[in-house]
């Protein structure tokens, strides 16, 4: 990217990126995460741990398999990734001043991609670390104008103090807790009784600061975000599937997300955009930039609106924020990003952009169901299905329709993308990333419970995996891999 010139609306952000000449990689587990931005920005590669496509995607790298310590994080893949002599090679080889993204680093991240000659497009470990702690959410959120369910924050050493911590703070007795750290509901605890409390006290106490909350009957919801230094932009309201156990074996758990016209009611989805600017301009001042998600909760018998918790990052909702058809008029939110990092100067409308993503006719309906392995067992799959295409029939059986890479390709809501995770060979155990499957339309009713449909879907693929049941001790490298990688 040679120019220097201010990008003064949309058309030349647009043309910016597709003349590129800086090589930009995704390095990830998989490229769930940013699918499709390959398509909007030359020179553009994903360096993936796991490949989903049978090494039939274009712009998909994976280095074979090397011997490697066991990863007990998606931290410890990307650093994998980053040593190995393969990966180090195509990097080399395509030469230029190399840019690096990432769903997750740390600092050996850093340090690796310096000693590589890269720059991490994000901010650094350390501030990202800072400000996804959920106690520090609820005080920047505060410093925002942006309120957290009714809670308290304190160290939890016994359920007796826990009561008296509650009673004090007027919570009640039903009360939902939640650690520093987590995701996909982990960390997350409902206790109402101290049979509850004895359940995860080893979860709870010597964790350091707990956040302890009024329960509320909600939904959740999620908005992604980018903070620049021209403003914050913000993209629309999705509703989140939370804890179906069809899809997921935690019962706090994240397992998808729809995106249409009318999720929620126009004033959460305004006031939802408002809290995510304020939220967004609030970190900036604590120094971040770039990319982040908010989940929200919305209380079912007041309507109030809670900031639920922040994640300064990409996330499972990236992909549909990055598709819908606001994202196609105009540029995908992570191209504000990538914007953002390359310091060219930019002059663009942000408050009308926002108002222009906040139009129902720029959204059109889509959803993504996360499927995960929800038995308690651990098997070996021998077969699993391909990512691509695949067609329902009306008896609720699917069949493999064609290889394909974009979720544009699904023609109706006969049809669904698949996106293959977990592969013949690999171990298969509770919470497990099988795959992702992609819809037109919903995949909840407005009651919020899982749609027919859905369901059928949700059944059907689990069905086109098949597995093995192992003999003997269960196998050191599962009781290690047992953490989120989308």
């Amino acid at each position: 990217m040679a120019t220097r010139k201010k990008l003064k609306n949309i058309s030349e952000i647009r043309r910016y990126f597709h003349r590129n000449e800086q090589p930009i990689y995704f390095v990830s587990a998989t490229n769930f995460n940013l699918l499709g931005i390959d398509e909007w920005v030359k020179n553009f590669k994903y360096i993936c741990y796991i490949d989903c496509y049978d090494g039939r995607h274009p712009n998909t790298f994976c280095p074979s398999e090397q011997p490697h310590e066991e990863f007990q994080s998606i931290e410890d893949i990307n650093n994998y990734l980053l040593q190995h002599k393969e990966v180090i090679d195509f990097i080399r080889a395509r030469g230029g001043k190399p840019k690096l993204a990432f769903l997750m680093f740390d600092e050996k991240t850093e340090k690796l991609a310096k000693s590589l000659g890269c720059e991490v497009w994000f901010p650094r470990a350390s501030l990202r670390n800072r400000v996804d702690n959920k106690i520090e959410t609820v005080r920047i959120g505060d410093k925002a104008g942006v309120p957290s369910v009714p809670n308290v924050l304190n160290e939890i050493q016994s359920y007796e103090q826990l009561t008296q911590v509650a009673k004090d703070a007027g919570l009640g007795s039903d009360l939902v807790l939640q650690s520093a750290f987590g995701d996909s509901g982990h960390t997350t605890f409902f206790i109402k009784s101290e049979a509850d409390f004895k359940k995860h006290e080893h979860e709870i106490v010597g964790q350091g600061e707990i956040k302890v909350m009024k329960r509320i009957r909600c939904r959740g919801a999620a908005i992604e975000a980018c903070v620049t230094r021209n403003g914050t932009i913000v993209g629309p309201l999705m509703t989140e599937l939370v804890g179906f156990n069809d899809l997921t074996p935690y019962r706090g758990g994240w397992c998808g997300n729809e995106i249409f016209a009318n999720a929620f009611t126009k004033s959460a989805r305004e006031k939802a955009r408002d809290y995510t600017f304020k939220f967004g301009e609030q970190l900036h001042k604590e120094g971040y930039r770039g990319y982040f998600e908010l989940d929200y909760l919305i209380d079912t018998r007041t309507r109030d609106l809670y900031l639920g918790e922040l994640n300064p990052r990409l996330t499972g909702a990236s992909s549909m924020t990055n598709h819908a058809a606001f994202a196609h008029a105009d540029a995908p939110l992570f191209l504000f990003h990538l914007l953002e990092f390359s310091n060219i100067p930019f002059d663009i409308d942000i408050p009308e952009l926002n108002a222009r993503w906040a139009d129902p006719d720029n959204i059109d309906s889509w959803c993504q169901m996360v499927i995960k392995h929800t038995r308690d067992n651990v098997d070996r799959i021998v077969a699993a299905p391909e990512t691509g295409i695949w067609h329902m029939n009306e008896d609720g059986s699917i069949e493999y329709a064609r290889f394909d890479y974009h979720r544009r390709a699904v023609e109706s809501e006969n049809e669904a993308f698949f996106l293959r995770v977990m592969d013949a060979g690999d171990y298969r155990y509770e919470g497990a990333d099988l795959g992702i499957l992609v819809l037109r339309g919903r995949a909840m009713t407005d009651k919020f419970e899982l749609t027919e449909r859905a369901g059928k879907w949700a059944k059907a693929i689990r069905q086109k995996y098949r597995a093995q049941g192992l003999v003997g001790e269960v196998p050191e490298v599962v009781e290690e891999h047992r953490f989120k990688i989308l």
